[in-house]
């Protein structure tokens, strides 16, 4: 006999994730998100795939680390998951914020490079 019947919320939670990585296939497909901005968003939809596939996982990842409410153990797993791309995007942004600042800089340059020059001649 199965300890982990099928329930509704674990069809749920199997068909949220199946829909979540489709439609993050499908913005990529459609240029609306780069491939290095959604391989993170893949990974964590897989794994939350994997463990709603898998119920027993969870038990297991509870009893490791010693977590009596199996539920809390899941929220730490999408704490983790959300500490992840919370990460990953002040990355991303401090790389584009120093690019940014290098773009303003030139641009500057370029603008007073260009700019006609006043005569102190009058």
């Amino acid at each position: 006999m199965n300890p982990y019947p099928i329930g509704p919320i674990q069809i749920l939670s199997i068909l949220f994730s199946l829909f979540l990585l489709v439609l993050i296939v499908t913005l990529i497909r459609k240029k609306k998100m780069r491939e290095e901005y959604a391989i993170l968003w893949i990974v964590i939809f897989v794994v939350f795939l994997f463990l709603s596939l898998f119920r027993g996982i969870i038990d297991k990842i509870s009893s490791l680390l010693g977590i009596q409410y199996q539920p809390a153990s899941l929220f730490l797993i999408l704490f983790g998951c959300t500490f992840l791309l919370m990460f990953h995007f002040s990355l991303v942004i401090s790389d584009l914020k120093k690019k940014l600042n290098a773009m303003a800089t030139a641009l500057t340059i370029m603008e007073e490079s260009l700019a006609p020059k006043k005569d102190d001649s009058s």
